[in-house]
């Protein structure tokens, strides 16, 4: 297995990503809802504490990773210690279901009964909050914390776009290519590539009878010999039959935005400079494949597949590729048993027009301005970012932010998928991150993410969409979004 052991490798991963029950101590309250649910969780009252005595502070846990129940115990686990090293803070956890999560947090604050801090939370979780979190210079300033572990880029990339800095660095989750040993072996097919070339672009099963650029047409290719009915035919045989597929070549695994597809493509910003709605030309070519992918071709499932698969379609052990992030290691298992899955490795992303796009994600967290508790608050943090971030980032499937804790990052991954998975994948793809990041900030952006879910769904679930008239519909309400929010 390869592994990143060079401070090079670290410190390129790292300017890369800066252009893109109950607990000891404290209380865990879950709120699990499932969809149009209103459910929220039970919340405490954050109100000043008399002299002498510990201050209560909320840590909301869902608008990013952090609310599978997978990941619960970590998360308590660092509340108890630390509880147990900071006598003069209880922390208490707030978990609800990532689906749900946007609305009771927009409950909260408007009832005056908002949490402290949040996160972990990436640009796009954050978005539908901008303007409403705290700058944290002043208390780096006021508390001395050291901010020299980590390179300046990476710390210029917390700040927003009107220059406070929101954010500590924590997480990073590059983007890759998860492929099912297994699969490839039985369909007597090389491997993807694990490796990039100088300039991103790599080629599959070189010297056999596949050889060829590894891009996305490369991947269809593929794809559809990966990709079986309930008769054994695979998806390049006049008998396939679409309507009883079995096995699945390609898919997006839980990469399931549009704006997020598409610019693995090509990096692109959908606004243009007088407010209107233009997409990148790459992010209209990828949504074509993808619908063809799913009911012309047939390598790709569709909704209907998705839900028969239990929604965790790669570990279901009948999708043979699929594009994902680093944080997809922390549900990847063999059965429901918890066992973690031995039957995976990783490979390079394709490439498009001789380009690879790798998209990446970056966590932090954040304090809502309206804290009553700013000091305790950024003591929290700034325990997570650094003496509780390990434990926290194996849980996430996160590379640290801090280059000191990356050998211990991946050995803690070789803990618990012993196969040897190939990790420097995944932090070459920093080299190729997405500029400017798919998830940037555009008006209205709950709105934006709402419009585009829509065209995704009828994408997913109707086989004679007129997708060129679906998209000119799609531009022409993002503008109307996009304007009325400036």
């Amino acid at each position: 297995m390869k592994q990143a052991k060079s401070t090079a490798l670290v410190v390129v991963l790292l300017l890369i990503l800066a252009a893109c029950g109950e607990s000891s101590g404290g209380s865990t309250t879950t709120a699990a809802a499932g969809e149009g649910s209103t459910t929220t969780a039970a919340a405490t009252d954050t109100t000043a504490a008399p002299a002498g005595e510990p201050v209560t502070i909320r840590w909301f846990i869902g608008l990013g990773t952090g609310a599978n129940p997978e990941q619960k115990e970590a998360q308590e686990a660092a509340v108890a210690d630390f509880n147990a090293s900071h006598p003069n803070i209880v922390l208490e956890i707030e978990i609800v279901d990532h689906d749900a999560a946007p609305a009771a947090l927009a409950t909260e604050i408007s009832s005056g009964n908002a949490p402290d801090i949040i996160g972990p939370v990436g640009r796009e979780g954050a978005n539908g909050f901008a303007g409403q979190y705290l700058d944290l210079e002043p208390l780096v300033e006021s508390s001395g914390f050291d901010m020299s572990i980590w390179p300046e880029a990476t710390v210029e990339n917390m700040r927003d776009q009107d220059g406070t800095l929101a954010g500590l660095p924590f997480a990073s989750y590059p983007s890759e290519m998860y492929f099912s040993k297994a699969l490839f072996d039985e369909a007597g097919l090389p491997y993807p590539p694990q490796e990039y070339g100088a300039d991103g672009t790599a080629v599959y099963g070189p010297g056999t009878e596949w050889e060829g650029t590894w891009d996305f047409d490369k991947v269809a290719e593929i794809a559809k010999i990966l990709t079986v009915d309930e008769n054994g035919n695979d998806a390049t045989s006049p008998d396939f039959d679409i309507a009883t597929r079995t096995q699945y070549g390609f898919v997006w695994q839980w990469t399931d935005r549009l704006f997020q597809q598409g610019s693995f493509w090509g990096a692109g910003y959908p606004m243009a400079d007088d407010g209107s709605a233009a997409f990148p030309q790459e992010w209209v070519d990828e949504w074509h494949w993808y619908y063809d992918a799913i009911w012309t071709s047939g390598f790709a499932p569709g909704q209907a597949d998705y839900d028969a698969m239990g929604g965790n379609a790669f570990q279901s052990g009948k999708a043979a590729m699929g594009i994902s992030h680093l944080w997809f290691t922390c549900c990847i298992r063999n059965d429901d048993s918890g066992v973690a899955g031995d039957f995976y490795d990783l490979a390079v992303l394709p490439s498009h027009n001789g380009k690879v796009t790798a998209n990446m994600h970056a966590d932090t967290f954040r304090v809502l301005s309206s804290t009553e508790h700013p000091e305790e608050a950024f003591e929290v943090i700034a325990y997570l970012v650094t003496d509780g971030a390990l434990p926290l980032l194996t849980t996430y499937g996160a590379a640290p932010a801090d280059p000191t804790k990356v050998a211990d990052f991946l050995a803690t991954l070789d803990e618990r998928y012993p196969q040897g998975v190939n990790w420097q994948v995944a932090l070459d793809g920093a080299n190729f991150a997405d500029t400017p990041p798919h998830e940037s900030f555009v008006p209205g952006w709950q709105q934006y993410v709402d419009r585009m879910g829509v065209t995704l769904t009828a994408m997913l679930t109707d086989g004679s969409l007129d997708l060129d008239a679906e998209i000119a519909t799609l531009e022409s309400d993002l503008t109307t979004i996009f304007q009325t929010n400036q």
